[in-house]
């Protein structure tokens, strides 16, 4: 049965506390009642409901976090300082678009694409802060997008010095004083860090006031941990380089995030796992067993305090170092409570199997578990655990015997320095085991792939247009993403519906990730729908950004379609969820599967069969501009929040994700052209196992591989990455697609060319998005001269019918 909007959303705003993270706690919250609450900060009026670019979902209506404490009856008394700020703001914007352009300008670059992902800076100002009530809360925003990377700048990572000046005192002058942070990714608190309350609010949809509104009134308790590590932007690695124009070296290699925290012994602010509640919990291990390489620990835990709420258990592996170097400790599972009454208590049962956490062995080309003592610990962050037990391993174990595809980088890889193992506290238990107690597995690559009778058949021609998505020959835009299908307004693309004579139909896909992203308005003529929106399916941010002259502009370039005048105007309606490392910060897979769901139930009702999310790229630099749609700087948490997800969207008939992007997707910076230099290991061990995960427990409908080239590839054209691992040895089943590919978008200051369709076709990938006639007569030419062999794209071709035939079965 379908649920009415007012039901999903209603889901929403009644769990999204659970994706916020209670930083800090002094008890003065929550409140008993709304009353005049002195509410500051850019996050009121402007608040961020998500990040830009293709996840703005275009949704009815959203509110601020203004109106959302006002409809929930709080009086806000300082509307003074919020009217100062309108002005500030104002002038500020006008200035910011004023230096795009001229930045736009001096590069001799597109205006429109050079905008993308953009956004100003907090500006500084000298509005006047009193007491004006007993409660004060300061709403600090910060946007972010694709196309463009964070800055370590005041008003971007850094607070800007009227924050500074506004927490502080708001601090100093209110006992009943709120931090909350309307953000996407990491901001360097260390500046006000004597603030004794602060809440992550994060960025969760329509109406963030609302649920704002819960917590401070204690409706609902916030039980969501960090996903990735804040820290001084100081003590973060500086090992590899982010933002470099042409190549990014991943010198780092496996110490991402609190690998390298833990290891390296820096100190962060607040760590990977981390988050308080209202109330508190007691957890003590009960349990912990062996059946061969699974362990399972059992884990009691009681809410010893005084409201309800819901704890967060993880368990971490230490790795004997032996050949290989090994971080401090890895996540390897977690668990989270229901919600616990006071004095209420749970068991907990959490296990993992060690071979899926082997590391990656570049000289044998395989992973192992290397012989020795392995250390399983539990506790409530990646500095809060106790060890639970050990497992001695009497020798090296090959769990994999695989082959190294994924090409070398320039350099070698930091590594730590090895350091004697803590002794084990006594009367913890030790288990033993032995190379039997393992599955061992060997990938058999360059298996015979059959080929699909209806596509022997088909003619050259034919075979071409399946590889290419559905484009106009005619069409005097460009096919950008919300502007490339027709049989759905606004959705971003389709396979070709060239064959549909044959029976081959097009496959129908809308973007995402914080929910599906199609047009509000729109208008049919015969089959086909066309944008309402007097927009021409341009990210709203973008449209903003360049001012009336300038989108009016846009439009035309994207294609803007003119609505004929006795066209019937109609409306679209989906369902805003919150942002990727919301909700993945919630540590809930089922909440995830959950939210899931409401996006698979629209997906079948507006016929679209592929969402073109989740994407699930790691948190390797905070500076990454995408990062707020990206789950965390763990493998672990980003595979399964990904298969939940995926879980919930394919429970619905005709309905499939498209697991992205594949893969060390981590800077947007020349994103379409940028190499990312990464060891095999590194590949294997981080930016490769989410992917990895995601696929053994949902399998998903397709895979869309990134911009980014690999080791001097473009993944798009990488067979390795696509034939040997994703395949040979992750078992994907489904289509692979190429990310959205605009000539348009290419930097002529580019030491790398942009991917081209027919080596895309040659690397094994069906799909080459969204498709121009160019890239069609591409393909087409080098399967005439030879260059491409017509058996490739038969293999391609029918691993696409398939996949067509399965959205289209009874």
């Amino acid at each position: 049965m379908e649920r009415k909007d007012t039901d999903k959303l209603s889901f929403v705003l009644s769990n999204a506390a659970e994706c916020t993270v209670l930083l800090k706690k002094s008890g003065q919250f929550p409140l008993d009642k709304p009353g005049r609450i002195a509410a500051y900060g850019a996050g009121l009026r402007y608040t961020i409901k998500g990040g830009t670019g293709s996840g703005e979902v275009n949704s009815k209506e959203t509110f601020t976090i203004e109106q959302g404490l006002e409809r929930a009856g709080f009086i806000i008394a300082s509307k003074n300082w919020l009217d100062a700020y309108d002005e500030v703001r104002k002038q500020a914007k006008k200035q910011f678009f004023k230096e795009l352009k001229a930045q736009a300008k001096a590069k001799h670059e597109n205006a429109i694409m050079y905008s993308m992902g953009k956004t100003m800076k907090e500006p500084d100002h000298d509005i006047e802060i009193t007491k004006v009530c007993d409660t004060a809360v300061y709403v600090v925003s910060r946007n972010s997008g694709e196309g463009s990377d964070r800055e370590v700048l005041e008003g971007d990572v850094k607070l800007s010095k009227s924050e500074i000046r506004d927490i502080l005192l708001l601090n100093k002058i209110y006992d009943r004083f709120m931090l909350v942070l309307n953000v996407g990714g990491v901001v360097d608190l260390s500046p006000v860090m004597e603030v004794k309350d602060i809440l992550l609010l994060s960025q969760l949809g329509t109406d963030c006031g609302a649920i704002l509104a819960d917590i401070l009134l204690g409706k609902q308790n916030p039980s969501g941990k960090l996903t990735t590590t804040w820290a001084e932007f100081k003590e973060y690695s500086a090992e590899g380089t982010f933002g470099d124009w042409n190549d990014n070296r991943y010198k780092e290699g496996i110490y991402v995030g609190y690998r390298y925290f833990d290891t390296f012994k820096k100190t962060a602010l607040f760590p990977f796992g981390f988050g308080l509640s209202y109330t508190t919990f007691e957890t003590k291990v009960s349990d912990v067993k062996a059946n061969k390489d699974t362990l399972t620990c059992e884990v009691l835990v009681k809410n010893t305090g005084s409201c309800s709420g819901k704890e967060v258990v993880q368990v971490y592996l230490s790795v004997p170092e032996d050949k290989l170097d090994q971080p401090y400790q890895q996540l390897v599972c977690y668990a989270k409570t229901p919600l616990l009454e006071r004095n209420a208590e749970c068991r907990l049962e959490m296990s993992f199997r060690l071979s899926d956490f082997a590391s990656y062995d570049e000289e044998s080309e395989s992973y192992v578990l290397e012989k020795g003592r392995y250390v399983i610990r539990v506790g409530n962050s990646s500095v809060d655990t106790k060890i639970a037990a050990a497992a001695i391993l009497e020798e090296t174990v090959t769990t994999l015997k695989t082959r190294n595809c994924l090409g070398k980088p320039d350099f070698t890889d930091i590594k730590s320095e090895h350091s004697e193992p803590l002794p084990i506290p006594e009367g913890i238990v030790i288990f033993t085991l032995t190379a039997d107690d393992f599955e061992k597995r060997e990938v058999f690559f360059d298996n015979e792939v059959s080929v699909d009778s209806r596509i022997k058949n088909l003619t050259d021609e034919e075979l071409s247009y399946m590889q290419i998505g559905n484009f106009d020959p005619n069409a005097k835009g460009l096919s950008i993403i919300g502007n490339a299908a027709t049989h759905l307004a606004g959705a971003a693309g389709e396979t070709t519906s060239q064959l549909v004579n044959k029976g081959i139909r097009p496959l129908i896909m809308a973007d995402g990730p914080a929910g599906i992203r199609i047009s509000l308005k729109y208008y049919e003529e015969g089959e086909n729908q066309y944008d309402a929106g007097n927009k021409g399916m341009m990210p709203e941010s973008m449209l903003e950004m360049m001012g009336p002259v300038t989108a009016f502009i846009a439009k035309l370039i994207v294609g803007g379609k003119k609505i004929p005048r006795n066209a019937v105007i109609k409306e679209h309606s989906a369902t805003m969820i919150p942002i990727g490392t919301a909700i993945a910060q919630s540590f809930n897979t089922e909440l995830a599967e959950a939210l899931g769901d409401i996006v698979g139930e629209e997906m079948e009702k507006f016929g679209v069969h592929l969402w073109l999310a989740p994407a699930l790229n790691i948190h390797r630099s905070i500076l990454c501009g995408r990062n707020f749609e990206y789950y965390s700087e763990d493998p672990l948490v980003s595979g399964e929040v990904a298969a939940a997800i995926t879980r919930g969207v394919q429970k619905h008939k005709r309905c499939g994700t498209t697991i992205k992007h594949y893969a060390a997707n981590n800077a947007e910076t020349n994103r379409y052209c940028n190499n990312s230099q990464v060891s095999e290991r590194a590949m294997r061990e981080i930016y490769l196992r989410g992917f990895d995960i995601c696929i053994r427990k949902s399998q998903p409908k397709a895979v869309m591989t990134s911009y980014n080239l690999l080791n001097g590839i473009h993944t798009s054209e990488h067979r390795g990455l696509i034939e040997d691992v994703l395949r040979g040895e992750f078992g994907f089943k489904g289509i692979v697609m190429t990310d959205w590919v605009m000539t348009i978008m290419t930097s002529s200051k580019s030491k790398y060319r942009n991917a081209l369709s027919d080596e895309v076709a040659k690397a094994g990938g069906e799909l080459f998005m969204p498709g121009t006639k160019k890239d069609y007569e591409r393909v087409l030419k080098a399967l005439k001269d030879g260059t491409l062999s017509r058996k490739q794209l038969e293999i391609n071709a029918s691993r696409l019918i398939r996949t067509i035939d399965e959205f289209y079965a009874d």
